[in-house]
């Protein structure tokens, strides 16, 4: 067997940690703008680049932010926060600018995932420009609790959403890697493993790994399983009011 030599990017890519504690230094104007060119190269569905960047630099519109995401005190304290939209507006100017009525097409729930996916990727590529810089990064979903009200505080226009926030900046206390599920999980080749017995067993197996995790990370107060964690989390809907946002937003009509 081959042995693969790590590299810096494959080993950022391995060490990566969700910080949710930052100083206060602000991100540079050059940091800022090195993370969002990157962002811009991630790859792109038939170069729409469905998706825009919204830096919230305004203190009293992160204090909402953080509110609004359920309270998380790193949507406010850190060195820059970023939140990615998935974005069809400037395709509806386009197609204006050049007399053809696209509306359709970027109304359909295709588009729609066209744009989170695009922006997913760009974001993706933001992460491991920061790490890559030292820097500390943790995804916020929590802007989706309230999403109408986070595009109000943004002036977001129609065919334009928050899809989620990213928190940037030099950490302030370090994190453990989380461990993943086990490779056998995630990939498959040629079709999907469907033996339910050997998934099962891969599963209990991972619950000892992440009970243990736990355990160690909070000295004894938390040994929950993985199966047990996603249950819980899974037992009743939350967020039921986004498919009326995406669709008062233009999104996902057809």
């Amino acid at each position: 067997m081959e042995l693969i030599t790590l590299n810096s990017t494959i080993e950022t890519l391995l060490n990566h940690r969700s910080i949710r504690k930052f100083t206060q230094k602000p991100l540079t104007r050059e940091q800022i703008e090195t993370i969002v060119e990157s962002a811009q190269m991630a790859s792109t569905s038939s170069f729409i680049q469905a998706y825009t960047i919204i830096g919230v630099k305004d203190e009293a519109k992160k204090a909402k932010l953080a509110e609004l995401a359920g309270n998380q005190p790193y949507v406010e304290h850190n060195g820059h926060f970023f939140v990615f939209c998935a974005d069809l507006h400037r395709h509806k100017t386009a197609g204006s600018m050049e007399n053809t009525d696209v509306t359709a097409s970027i109304e359909s729930t295709e588009k729609f995932l066209v744009a989170a996916v695009d922006a997913a990727l760009a974001a993706q590529n933001a992460v491991i420009a920061a790490e890559s810089m030292e820097l500390g990064i943790c995804y916020i979903g929590g802007l989706r609790n309230d999403i109408e009200a986070v595009g109000e505080l943004l002036n977001l226009p129609d065919y334009v959403i928050p899809v989620f926030g990213l928190a940037v900046g030099e950490p302030a206390a370090e994190s453990s890697i989380k461990p993943r599920l086990p490779l056998t999980h995630i990939y498959h080749e040629d079709s999907y493993e469907r033996n339910e017995k050997a998934f099962t067993k891969g599963l209990e197996e991972y619950n000892s790994t992440i009970s243990a995790y736990y355990d160690l990370r909070t000295a004894g107060k938390r040994k929950d399983r993985w199966t047990e964690q996603m249950a819980g989390m899974l037992k009743e809907p939350k967020r039921l009011h986004m498919k009326g946002y995406l669709e008062k937003k233009g999104f996902m009509k057809h």
